[in-house]
């Protein structure tokens, strides 16, 4: 361990997890900046291994996770999964979600205290590498997403037990639409556990370093003093939690539809004109698919979101009932002409029975269920509004 007074680095810059020694803490920084910090599975597998290793290691009182650049995290390298299906390679994507959600689930049920600096984008894979460890501290620089519909996938990485345990249906609205949210929004639905000022985070992580203690309390009395309660934007989606109950608690995304186009029909406006746009760019096979994921995760803990979630994203790798994943990447972060054509086209076009297949084993030999590991501690993953 480094001295007191002195600190070590393991990693040289060209890592793409740098990894700092530091009195009690271990602060892991996740070093990709120029892509935005995106997941690839080096990077899933380093962090595997020192969490683990971290966990044994009776020296290491916390891990502190944090990106380098603008970013803690855009999300998976899915670009890298695309080619592999592109080549006939779909199970080298699924190894690649494999990895991940059991990375996802080892910070759910970790005994030690995570501590993830969000200050910047939060999204996709970036949300299940942060959101399940015990404490998230967003800035004024966060902002937090799960895209995923308007890319042909679903929010996975565990997203259908977090987001559906947020206050309301506030987590079928943020899943459906892959609407932005800022910290103090992230603050006031839980997703963040403190806010803290991006000017004050190195005392605060030279203070977190110093405890010689791996109580949850402990760390939450650090966090507490440095952080804030910043107002809400007057044009924050926080702001219309009614609305936002009333259509997103539907039965379908039809209805959910068309109670939101009954709400616009009685008034102008541009928050309600844009989560209808939102919702009618997305994949129609996404949508379907989420919202009965993040319902199902209502009821189910962290472990049976994710191994549900794998069988999900092993169908959309797949693309045996619909390729709109392949065609997302291409039309958003390939091509970029931001113009997917899915299949199929409507929602009318989907029936129960292709949405039932993505929930169901995969019909063949070499496919795997995911196997989580065992673990012996609750989740730890804390939504201030339950």
């Amino acid at each position: 361990m480094a001295s007191l007074n002195s600190t070590r680095r393991d990693d040289d810059d060209d890592s793409v997890v740098l990894v700092r020694e530091d009195f009690f803490a271990r602060t892991l920084t996740l070093n990709r900046p120029r892509q935005l910090n995106a997941l690839n599975f080096e990077m899933i597998s380093r962090l595997l291994e020192l969490f683990l290793a971290y966990e044994e290691d009776a020296n290491v009182k916390l891990v502190i996770l944090k990106g380098k650049g603008r970013a803690f995290c855009a999300g998976g390298d899915v670009a890298a999964v695309v080619r592999d299906i592109n080549e006939g390679n779909w199970r080298l994507g699924a190894n690649f979600f494999r990895k991940e959600f059991t990375l996802n689930y080892l910070m759910a049920t970790y005994s030690k205290p995570q501590v993830s600096i969000l200050n910047g984008i939060v999204m996709g894979g970036g949300a299940g590498a942060s959101i399940h460890g015990r404490f998230r501290v967003a800035t004024e620089n966060s902002v937090f997403a799960m895209p995923e519909t308007a890319l042909g996938l679903f929010p996975d990485v565990g997203a259908s037990y977090y987001l559906s345990r947020l206050p309301g249906f506030f987590g079928e609205y943020v899943g459906l639409t892959g609407a932005r949210l800022d910290g103090a929004e992230m603050l006031a639905c839980g997703l963040a556990t403190h806010f803290v000022p991006s000017t004050r985070l190195s005392s605060l992580e030279a203070d977190l370093c110093k405890v010689d203690s791996s109580e949850f309390a402990t760390i939450q009395a650090i966090l507490d003093q440095y952080s804030q309660h910043p107002a809400l934007k007057e044009k924050s989606a926080y702001y219309r939690m009614d609305v936002i109950d009333k259509c997103f608690s539907r039965r379908t995304v039809e209805e959910i539809l068309s109670a939101l186009e009954e709400e616009a029909a009685k008034r102008a406006n541009d928050w309600l004109s844009t989560t209808i746009q939102s919702l009618k760019k997305a994949s129609p096979m996404s949508l379907k698919i989420s919202l009965r994921s993040i319902r199902e995760g209502r009821l189910q803990g962290v472990g049976q979101c994710l191994v549900r979630e794998y069988r999900m994203v092993s169908h959309v790798l797949r693309g045996e009932v619909s390729k709109d994943f392949r065609e997302g990447c291409r039309a958003i972060l390939l091509d970029k002409d931001r113009n997917p054509k899915w299949e199929p086209s409507k929602l009318e076009l989907i029936n129960d029975h292709m949405v039932e297949q993505y929930f169901s084993n995969l019909d063949d030999e070499e496919w795997e269920e995911l196997k989580l590991p065992a673990r012996f501690n609750l989740p730890v993953t804390a939504i201030a509004k339950l």
